[in-house]
């Protein structure tokens, strides 16, 4: 156990706790800057395996932390990670709650839900771009991460049909399964 990589990770992600405006995902773009381009934990391929499994995952997308923190320190790591991403978060969160419930349709409150609403959308979009640029796979994964969002967005397409098919066809694609 490292003493600098553990107070490392409880540096990167407190702070980014703090700012999860909109859901964990809106600090996807951040948490790649400072995984992968500052401290260089993880490479962009891992990166972007890493949230594909933490996605899989039940829980929270935001267990990412969980994987890179026992990327960085093995079990002690991916507590102090996750600890650090949600602990900040859970005190705020409780506060807020007892103000929100207090003062439902105070017009500081819609003000600031409506005020917050286009930089969550904004921080899910960076997110989104990040992990569009650090994916492998070339043209054709590109393709087919295009086609599969334009096909969630406009049906009620089972996702997990979606990702067989998506991955047949790369692997089609990509001659490895020739026969399709």
């Amino acid at each position: 156990m490292s003493n600098g990589s553990l107070w490392g990770l409880l540096a990167v992600f407190a702070p980014l706790s703090i700012v999860t405006i909109g859901g964990g995902q809106s600090a996807i773009a951040d948490i790649h800057r400072q995984v992968v381009d500052i401290n260089h934990w993880m490479t962009q391929a891992d990166f972007v395996n890493a949230f594909a499994i933490s996605r899989m995952t039940p829980g929270p997308g935001s267990l990412l932390a969980t994987l890179i923190g026992w990327q960085v320190d093995g079990f002690w790591g991916a507590v102090v990670a996750t600890l650090a991403l949600f602990g900040p978060t859970s005190f705020i969160i409780y506060g807020a709650a007892h103000l929100w419930t207090r003062y439902q349709g105070a017009r500081w409150q819609v003000a600031m839900e409506t005020g917050l609403r286009p930089i969550a959308a904004g921080m899910i979009l960076s997110a989104t771009y990040i992990l569009f640029q650090a994916m492998d796979g070339g043209r054709a994964a590109e393709g087919i991460a295009l086609a599969a969002t334009a096909a969630l967005m406009l049906t009620r397409v089972n996702p997990v049909i979606l990702m067989g098919i998506g991955a047949a066809i790369f692997l089609a694609l990509h001659g490895i399964w020739p026969g399709l």
